[in-house]
């Protein structure tokens, strides 16, 4: 409250039992009315409006009272109402069962509050669930739209690398072939130019053979080769005069063997007519001289032999084989030679020889 001198007073600072409404009891409202002692005006509030609706009762009391307090210089600037009570414990008995009913109703309102915000957890915790499968479904439906997204991006992006590691190794490929395309024409110019070099020096060098080698070859071949046909023609006449001397040789050779031939014969003519004369005894004598070459001839094998082994089981064997040889030997040389041994031994007996 302000007085006239600006202090300040609050309606707390008021003893309990102090009557709010006593300075105003009595006096004249600015209406012509007066203040009544149950505040205000009669018949505005219950005893039950002003007990439950305090702020509505001061607010009534602070419209009365504003304007005879300010007549005194009082300017009321905060008016609470702490206690509402009776001697006959009317407001008292009113407030337990009021308590009671707001008791009643406060457990009622907690028991509908508690299943309201059981009902509402349950619906909450629903939702919640509801919610959090929606969200999973989303959170999986996009996790599964990424990874296909990803999976095709990872393919494009894989098949567009492998487009450019392929348009990279083909270009590579193109820019080898290239190269080598490149490196095989010099390599064709440098082996021409080569070429050329190898037969510049070819030609140098057979001209370099005609001058040192070749024609003095061709010389000395050619004249080898004088030499070999004047030696051919040399040993062709050689052989010519060679064969010319055997020829004549062989013609001397045959006319002096015809002549001895005709000499012999002529001689042999005279022999057989001068043994016709003599008879046996010259063709004996003839025999005895042909008789020595016969036995050469018969003789001529033997000479290669060394010895001459006769097995025999019996020691007379060996004398019986060499009778038996020596019997054969005359039939044999008369069978060859037409000579008859026996009438030789005769004969040399008749004139003397020893047999």
């Amino acid at each position: 409250m302000r007085s006239p001198q600006d202090w300040h007073v609050k309606a707390e600072d008021f003893p309990r039992d102090y009557d709010v409404a006593a300075p105003l009891r009595g006096r004249r409202d600015g209406r012509g009315g007066s203040f009544n002692c149950d505040g205000c005006r009669p018949g505005t509030l219950t005893v039950e409006q002003i007990y439950q609706d305090r702020d509505q009762f001061a607010k009534l009391v602070r419209e009365v009272a504003a304007p005879d307090v300010g007549r005194m210089g009082i300017e009321i600037l905060s008016f609470t109402i702490k206690d509402v009570y009776d001697k006959v414990d009317y407001l008292s008995s009113l407030g337990k069962t009021q308590t009671a009913v707001v008791q009643r109703d406060a457990d009622i309102g907690v028991a509908e509050a508690e299943r309201d915000a059981g009902i509402r957890e349950a619906e909450c915790k629903k939702e919640m669930l509801d919610v959090k499968f929606m969200a999973d479904t989303k959170i999986a439906d996009s996790k599964r739209a990424f990874e296909l997204q990803k999976s095709a991006f990872s393919e494009e992006v894989n098949v567009k690398t492998a487009e450019a590691q392929l348009a990279y190794e083909l270009q590579g490929a193109r820019e080898q072939q290239k190269i080598r395309q490149e490196e095989i024409e010099i390599e064709v110019v440098q082996r021409k130019k080569q070429i050329a070099v190898e037969t510049q020096e070819i030609l140098r060098t057979d001209k370099e053979l005609i001058a040192t080698v070749r024609r003095p070859a061709e010389a000395e071949a050619h004249r080898i080769q004088q030499i070999a046909e004047g030696e051919k023609v040399k040993q062709v006449l050689l052989a010519q005069a060679e064969a010319e001397k055997i020829r004549k040789i062989g013609e001397a050779e045959a006319a002096v063997i015809e002549a001895m031939g005709k000499a012999e014969a002529e001689r042999m003519k005279l022999k057989a007519e001068a043994y016709q004369k003599y008879g046996d005894s010259a063709k004996m004598a003839l025999v005895l001289e042909a008789l020595p070459q016969i036995a050469a001839k018969v003789a001529a094998p033997l000479t290669k032999v060394d010895e001459i082994v006769v097995l025999s089981g019996d020691n007379n064997k060996v004398t019986s084989e060499v009778n038996r040889l020596l019997a054969e030997l005359p039939a044999s040389v008369h069978a060859l030679t037409g000579v008859d041994l026996s009438k030789v031994c005769t004969l040399l007996t008749v004139v003397g020889l020893p047999g």
